[in-house]
């Protein structure tokens, strides 16, 4: 009898919003509907595949190049700057679409997004391959953004289809929700990059965790 057929990973990105207005650091989650076939009733960040058409939208403030160069080098040299630029894209949009958070002026120029997203003060913070055995597989980027760099209120926040339960938590205590462990992982990165320097800064090394012959790897890009 044949093995079932492994999926193949697809793009995808997610934001780890950040909140330090009250002293410390908090994160927005939300839970993931229970009804989800990929990791259901479980708290993450907001995220999810890119789209085909994700490189066709307008922007008005670009990706910095430090981070441009961190997602060349995990993506590759062969990867267009339309393409990595199309994954921060996906993630200001599945933001949009999962917490109602707009990132960028609002105005005309998409036909699909009701702001023209703004770049600039994403930091790309970590990339994660889901292993084999899972009915989904993603290849997903993990950005990290302040909310008062980016001009948004912690309590303009919405639930959505998507995303229940959004809430902010405290970065060093998440033990009044259910992560998966990849998740619980990158906010672990997360807590030592901000101890190393709270200002998180552009470019830094970017932890990649995918499967090898079985075994769970963590390399740096």
């Amino acid at each position: 009898m044949q093995k079932p057929r492994t999926p193949r990973p697809r793009e995808a990105a997610s934001v780890m919003l950040l909140d330090r207005s009250a002293g410390g650091v908090r994160v927005l989650v939300g839970r993931r509907n229970k009804a989800h076939v990929f990791m259901p009733d479980l708290h993450v960040f907001p995220g999810g595949r890119r789209d085909r058409d994700d490189h066709r939208l307008a922007w008005n403030g670009d990706i910095h190049p430090a981070v441009l160069a961190r997602l060349k080098t995990a993506c590759g040299p062969r990867a267009s700057e339309s393409r990595l630029r199309a994954i921060a894209l996906a993630a200001l949009r599945e933001l949009h679409e999962e917490a109602s958070i707009a990132i960028g002026a609002r105005g005309c120029g998409n036909t699909t997004l009701p702001f023209l997203p703004d770049l600039t003060n994403l930091r790309y913070m970590a990339r994660a391959i889901t292993p084999p055995g899972h009915p989904r597989r993603f290849d997903t980027h993990f950005f990290a953004l302040f909310t008062d760099e980016a001009g948004v209120e912690p309590g303009d926040i919405r639930d959505s289809q998507e995303l229940e339960d959004l809430r902010w938590i405290d970065v060093n205590d998440v033990s009044a929700v259910r992560m998966p462990d990849i998740t619980g992982i990158i906010l672990g990165d997360l807590r030592a990059s901000l101890q190393s320097d709270a200002s998180l800064p552009f470019g830094r090394p970017v932890p990649f965790y995918y499967t090898r012959h079985g075994r769970f790897v963590r390399d740096l890009l």
